[in-house]
Order: structure tokens, then C-alpha cells, then sequence
């Protein structure tokens, strides 16, 4: 895909989001959620190919590879998305984030071997997208929206994925340079990664819920909105489902 056709798409899918949050900007924190019947629907696909094929891989990924690997897996992976981090900071005036971010990527490039080894551990990771930027520049979430395979998620969220993913100088160049096997991989290892580290949170909710799908719902919009307020609430505790 050209690049400039790349950005016609991106330009088109921000566009789009965005008249949708102005539709709907009364439905900001409320987790509205218009489109229940087609997010359940897409909710349950989502829990069978979960059960069928990610959360099997995620147990086998714990079961073959030791703790300390997977620990150095998950350092690459912050690692990786450190840029972005960074330029959600400054756009949302969060300077001393993104000095810490930055100290930590450079700190961890190289002296922790390109990020497997976390020797910047003393200072705070940061945990910014452009879903919360938009959130802390005032913009409503929207209504609540189950993605195919991606999971929990809203208007807001959704744009904020798109845009995350042409703000990462490594996508770009994996793009600009015909190497989008390598980026495919590193969504594919970042997937089980993370369902690694949730399969007792997932499992524990799923067991513990009379709704699992509202459960799941409640427990995403909850996290988001605190962590828009800067961790400010007890919310920001629960669980990154997504």
C-alpha cells in the first residue's frame, strides 16, 4: 500500500471518528452502548477464538518459555512502543512523562540490550495513547464498540488506534520498507504477550461474572477514564483488557 494512499485511509477513518464524537459528545464516562446486540455478537466470536486459539497459545507460551524470557519479551515490547508514548506526552503537555520515557528509552536501548533487560526500572513507566490524549484534550468517548479480534473498545479509542499506529516511527519503517511480515509478527507475539499476563484476570472474570459481556465493558470504560485523569482514581488498578 502507497504511502499516500495509507494516508487517504487514515485521514478518511479520523474524519469519520470524529463525526461520530461530535454526534455523540453527551456519552462521554457512561460507556453508552448503542450497538449492544452487534457488540455482543461480535463479543461472543471474540470468546470463541479466544478460547479455541489464544488463550491455549498464551498457556502453551508460559508453559515452553521461562519467566525471565518472557519478562525480556514484554521489556522489547514497551520498549518499542516508547516513541509513541513519548508523543502522546507532549501532546498532552505532560512533559516530565515524556522525560521519563524518554530516559527510559534510551537508558534501556543501550545499556538493556535494545530493551530485554529493564535497567531504567527506578523510574515511573508512562502508559499513554492517543485514545487518552483525545480524552484529556475533551474529546467524548462515544459509544461503547466490540472490535473483531482487537476486543473492548469506543469511538474515541478506536481513532486513537489508528492514529498510534502511523505515529510509530517502527511501523513506518517496517511499512516504507516492504518488511510487513515483521511488523504482523510483532502484533502477533504483543497479542499473546499480553494474553499471557491476563489469563487468571480473564479467567477469574469470566467465572465471577452474571455478565461476562458487561463485566468486560464495565471494568474497559472504567480503566480508560482513569487513566485519562492520570491514574487519579483507584480505577486505573483494574486490568488493560484490551
Amino acid at each position: 500500500m502507497s504511502g499516500h494512499l495509507s494516508r487517504k485511509i487514515l485521514t478518511s477513518l479520523l474524519v469519520g471518528a470524529s463525526l461520530l464524537l461530535t454526534a455523540c459528545a453527551g456519552t462521554n464516562g457512561d460507556a453508552s452502548d448503542p450497538l449492544e446486540g452487534l457488540n455482543r455478537a461480535t463479543f461472543k466470536f471474540n470468546d470463541v477464538v479466544d478460547t479455541a486459539v489464544l488463550a491455549p497459545v498464551a498457556k502453551g507460551y508460559r508453559a515452553a518459555v521461562p519467566q525471565p524470557a518472557r519478562k525480556s519479551v514484554r521489556n522489547v515490547l514497551t520498549n518499542l512502543k516508547s516513541p509513541v508514548v513519548i508523543a502522546n506526552n507532549l501532546l498532552q503537555g505532560d512533559v516530565t512523562g515524556a522525560a521519563n520515557t524518554t530516559t527510559r528509552l534510551v537508558t534501556n536501548s543501550l545499556l538493556g540490550f535494545g530493551g530485554l533487560f529493564d535497567v531504567a526500572s527506578g523510574i515511573k513507566v508512562e502508559d499513554e495513547d492517543f485514545g487518552q490524549t483525545l480524552g484529556a484534550w475533551g474529546t467524548p468517548s462515544g459509544p461503547y464498540i466490540v472490535l473483531p479480534l482487537l476486543g473492548p473498545s469506543n469511538v474515541r479509542d478506536t481513532a486513537g488506534l489508528v492514529a498510534d499506529s502511523y505515529m510509530d516511527p517502527v511501523n513506518s519503517w517496517l511499512r516504507n520498507t516492504d518488511r510487513d511480515g515483521w511488523m504482523i509478527a510483532r502484533i502477533g507475539v504483543g497479542a499473546v504477550d499480553k494474553r499471557e499476563e491476563l489469563l487468571e484476570v480473564l479467567a477469574d472474570l469470566k467465572k465471577n461474572s452474571v455478565d461476562y459481556y458487561g463485566a468486560m465493558k464495565s471494568t474497559y470504560s472504567q480503566r480508560r477514564e482513569a487513566l485519562i485523569r492520570d491514574n487519579k482514581t483507584d480505577d486505573a488498578d483494574l486490568p488493560d483488557i484490551q
